[in-house]
């Protein structure tokens, strides 16, 4: 068995190296590429992309997972060997339904849909990126027959971001978050104790913001030699393989918290990945567990970390030293209420906790007509306007603000949106198994003391990659299903106190 099992992994080991070098290539384009290089880099991207699924669908793997699948019941269930075999039989039977053809079409026209994005949301012209995300919803549909029938068409989207996740499931959860957190802005916004803001909305140097981000990740345990930050339109963080996973983010150069919790996020997301053990290099386990597991880990060290204000108590006096003309005489607690102000926003990326959610249930909703086909790609703006104010009474005076905000359509990335909310209940769960195992956690965060913090996520989730379908990682971490109940706790406890409900 052994021998078969080295054989299957040398053959993985290729897929792998060609997968790090397309995302090798999208991060080039993301960050540093020249405007004139995108056709020549989509066809690029097109032909790993087609290499890659091409290898990994050929026989040669499907006669060397024949080989093993018989002798997995004499193997721990929990080893590598069994769990690599489970993923990439799954995997593999998925793939096979997709052709290689396919593959390269799709990854060809989002590496010019990127482009074309950036263009127009830089224009605030929707127009312009119209036809290219017609011709990216044709495709996801195109991809959604491949595995019909199906309960619903949105369901095999979800499931490449979320194994094992129904679209069923999703609603049933948004439904059980949407009047808890209406409830709870409705308060808020009633509250006689509004927070102030504005010590944010000042001209703070761009370098000595990108400097305390990079200080706090490398406190958190960011790894910059196995890692570096680099600027993009939209943040966001990419593996190359175990020893080279980076980050990305933008600063506004007015705004002090887009560049900084644009950090704590991205970090988040990279501490998970240079968390992998080591003996699942090279294989498909090297990878999160799902988007929701790896947007927990973002969010828990953007928001349960860097939002509170034991963390603020570490590390505001270093950000008074460096912005001391704007936040000298502030003291700590008007800057804790301060970046927890709850005021709906335009920007999901820049949303506070409270409203955060609302911004994904309506990309989810939307997304669902798209592949429905109850709404034409040039209708979005309006249907786009429309969903912000029944969410969060407010109205979009562009598209750059409104639906070309995100990049994620431009990627392909329609299934991808829920996953977000779906992050933050996980996020809190383990926070409330976290507070547990480490008593004097909140003083240890007040210390700029990080390790035990991020040691039990390595021990607990960070170590064991993709070897487990997500909800049975959340199981097996916290004994619990998924339940919404600590985020809402969560939420309730920390903007009850500042809001003074």
């Amino acid at each position: 068995m052994k021998q078969e099992l080295e054989h299957l992994k040398s053959l993985l080991a290729e897929i792998s190296d060609l997968e790090h070098v397309n995302a090798l290539l999208n991060w080039d384009m993301q960050t540093y590429m020249p405007p004139g290089g995108a056709e020549e880099r989509a066809l690029q991207s097109a032909t790993i992309s087609r290499l890659a699924h091409s290898k990994f669908t050929r026989d040669e793997v499907g006669e060397a997972l024949e080989a093993l699948l018989p002798q997995l019941d004499s193997l721990d269930p929990d080893s590598d060997a069994a769990c690599l075999i489970r993923k990439v039989h799954r995997d593999y039977q998925k793939a096979r339904k997709v052709p290689s053809d396919w593959v390269a079409e799709f990854s060809r026209e989002t590496s010019l849909a990127h482009q074309v994005w950036e263009q127009a949301r830089q224009e605030s012209d929707f127009n312009r990126f119209a036809p290219n995300l017609q011709r990216i919803v044709e495709l996801r549909r195109q991809f959604a027959a491949f595995f019909a029938p199906y309960d619903h068409v949105y369901d095999p989207l979800l499931d490449e971001f979320e194994p094992g996740m129904k679209t069923a499931q999703v609603k049933a959860v948004f439904e059980a978050l949407r009047p808890r957190q209406v409830e709870l802005i409705k308060a808020i916004t009633s509250s006689p104790h509004q927070v102030d803001n504005k010590v944010l909305h000042q001209p703070f140097d761009e370098q000595k913001q990108w400097a305390f981000g990079e200080e706090v990740i490398k406190k958190f345990g960011y790894d910059f030699n196995r890692g570096r930050q680099d600027k993009a339109v939209h943040p966001f963080t990419t593996s190359f393989g175990l020893g080279d996973v980076r980050i990305t983010t933008r600063v506004d150069p007015n705004f002090l918290s887009s560049a900084l919790f644009g950090t704590l996020h991205e970090a988040g997301h990279a501490m998970y990945e240079q968390g992998f053990s080591p003996t699942l290099k090279r294989t498909p386990l090297a990878d999160g567990a799902s988007l929701a597991i790896h947007e927990s880990q973002s969010r828990l060290w953007e928001n349960l970390v860097g939002r509170s204000r034991a963390f603020w108590i570490a590390f505001f006096p270093r950000l008074q030293q460096l912005f001391p003309s704007q936040l000298g005489q502030v003291d700590l607690e008007t800057f804790y209420r301060a970046i927890n102000k709850v005021e709906p926003s335009l920007i999901r990326v820049e949303s506070d906790e409270a409203t955060y959610n609302l911004h994904i249930m309506l990309r989810f909703e939307i997304e669902l007509a798209m592949v429905e086909g109850s709404v034409e790609v040039q209708d979005l703006p309006q249907l786009w306007n429309q969903k912000i104010e029944e969410y969060l009474g407010l109205t979009p005076p562009d598209d750059r603000q409104g639906v070309l905000q995100d990049v994620h359509w431009s990627s392909g990335y329609i299934g991808y949106f829920a996953t977000y909310a779906l992050g933050n209940l996980i996020a809190s769960m383990l926070w409330e198994k976290i507070e547990t195992d480490i008593p004097d956690l909140e003083r240890q965060i007040e210390r700029a003391q990080f390790g035990e913090l991020l040691q039990w996520l390595r021990d607990k989730v960070h170590c064991h990659g993709a070897k487990f379908e997500p909800l049975d990682l959340v199981r097996r971490v916290t004994g619990r299903e998924l339940d919404p109940l600590p985020y809402l706790r969560y939420l309730e406890r920390k903007f009850g106190e500042i809001y003074r409900l």
